[in-house]
């Protein structure tokens, strides 16, 4: 259903079963997908792309009319977020399938965001930054340009992230440091306990100065898969946390 205050510019590809509430608009470059939810006073402008079942919660504005955003399925954004409109960039922006992203959120251009995350509320990305998938991070907390955020990743709240974060790692702070694993995130993830053994003793051996060259040469003689993950995340970024 398209209320008939909504506007939906020429050249638009918006799905039968699309609903679009009381004023918002769509630009002529949207690709809206099946079983999409927009609420009232919403604003998408340039190429946007989302797909099946994403809700768009009122106020919410996506797109600088330049930058490509796409939202994968079945995501929740809720009222007051901005998605990719903060600048000119043409910086690409993506929202991976299955996150829930809480009210005045901010996503600059070049973010992306991994499935299954928790973004709560007036969390900021940066510029660039990006988190790999089953994130959960608290309100009140920025991400700095070009940070990554390892997945498995617990961020506390009103936090400031200025580095790279390992895998599986809960991390507070402003700044942030690392303060341990995120325990009982690995405990609902991994059924095998041989994995989450295999990762709490490769952080002992790399905590808390997070040395490349140190997890290089330990990945190397890892057997398991999750704890290879982490230590390859550690050799290839720099995770600066030491209390």
């Amino acid at each position: 259903m398209i209320h008939p205050t909504a506007v939906i510019e020429t050249g638009a590809v918006v799905a039968e079963d699309v609903t679009v509430g009381p004023f918002s608009r769509i630009g002529k470059e949207a690709v809206i997908g099946k079983g999409v939810r927009i609420e009232a006073h919403t604003l998408i402008e340039g190429p946007v792309t989302l797909e099946e079942n994403v809700r768009i919660f009122s106020f919410v504005t996506l797109g600088n009319g330049k930058a490509p955003v796409s939202v994968g399925a079945n995501t929740f954004i809720r009222e007051f977020c901005q998605i990719g409109n903060q600048s000119d960039s043409m910086s690409p922006l993506s929202i991976a399938p299955e996150n829930f992203i809480m009210a005045y959120v901010q996503l600059f251009p070049g973010v992306r965001i991994g499935s299954g995350c928790v973004l709560t509320n007036a969390v900021t990305f940066e510029e660039n930054a990006r988190c790999e998938e089953r994130v959960i991070v608290g309100g009140l907390t920025t991400v700095a340009k070009g940070c990554t955020i390892g997945t498995g990743v617990m961020v506390g709240g009103a936090s400031n992230l200025k580095s790279d974060v390992p895998p599986f790692c809960l991390v507070e702070g402003n700044p942030a440091t690392v303060k341990g694993l995120n325990i009982i995130g690995l405990r609902r993830r991994f059924d095998n306990a041989a994995d989450i053994e295999s990762i709490k003793q490769t952080f002992k051996k790399l905590y808390p100065e997070f040395v490349p060259s140190e997890a290089d040469a330990l990945e190397a003689v890892l057997k398991n898969p999750q704890a290879e993950r982490f230590a390859a995340f550690i050799a290839e970024h720099h995770c600066r946390y030491a209390d």
